[in-house]
């Protein structure tokens, strides 16, 4: 499977990139998710993160992670098949796998200027946000994104199945 390697850097090399952006007073932003069945959604979320700073890392949950999850049916894609999709988005600078059910210990690490979640999280009747502590702690923010309407992947695979 091809992936390309510039965009799918090891931690520590992940963590040195991070060290010469905060030198150069660039922003980095960090938006997360399953990403299995990649939709326009997925695209517009990935955008609007990548305008919020000057690199964008995306953290994908690993087979383990989603299983845990959404269960035994999902991932569709692997996770080596998920982050390459993602790798080849022209918005997207960094892509990273992690196996934790939060991304809380990939926060810690990368403390990233800008945590984006999807506006199903947004204050003051979103969902929690088991990372806020650590992203604001470090002195990060976080942003909520607009979701476009009827686009999930799990809308996909209920219309894939109607299909069949």
């Amino acid at each position: 499977m091809w992936i390309p390697r510039e965009k799918r850097p090891d931690w520590p090399t992940l963590l040195a990139i991070r060290a010469e952006a905060r030198a150069a007073g660039k922003t980095v932003v960090w938006t997360n998710g399953t990403f299995d069945l990649l939709h326009p959604g997925h695209l517009s979320s990935l955008e609007q993160a990548r305008a919020l700073g000057d690199l964008l890392v995306v953290g994908v949950n690993s087979d383990r992670s989603v299983k845990a999850y959404k269960g035994p049916t999902r991932p569709v894609l692997n996770q080596e098949e998920r982050a390459s999709m993602l790798a080849a988005l022209e918005c997207v600078d960094y892509v990273v796998v992690f196996d934790e059910d939060t991304p809380v210990e990939s926060l810690i690490q990368l403390q990233p200027d800008i945590h984006c979640k999807g506006a199903e999280y947004a204050p003051p009747q979103g969902r929690p946000v088991p990372e806020r502590t650590v992203v604001e702690g470090y002195g990060g923010r976080i942003a909520y994104l607009p979701l476009v309407p009827g686009v999930s992947t799990t809308d996909l695979l209920t219309r894939i199945r109607a299909l069949g």
